[in-house]
């Protein structure tokens, strides 16, 4: 299983909605609404990139989503 966050910028007015939208799409964790650069980081979880793209697809043709970026983890560095 791999994760990854996407960061989302949304248009005024809509983070709630948006956010609320966003958790119902499969894969999605969490949907957290924040202050800073972006509106919403939503945790995913997904078996591969083709499955990731999906996510992306689903979230970015969500009305009032304006823009994504996306940052997938890496492997936990252990001792």
């Amino acid at each position: 299983m791999l994760d990854a966050y996407i960061l989302i910028n949304t248009k005024p007015g809509k983070v709630w909605q948006i956010a609320e939208a966003i958790l119902k799409v499969s894969g999605v964790k969490m949907a957290h609404v924040v202050t800073g650069q972006y509106d919403i980081i939503a945790y995913v979880q997904f078996d591969d990139m083709a499955a990731l793209k999906k996510i992306l697809s689903k979230i970015q043709n969500i009305g009032g989503v304006t823009r994504t970026q996306t940052a997938v983890s890496m492997a936990v560095k252990t001792k």
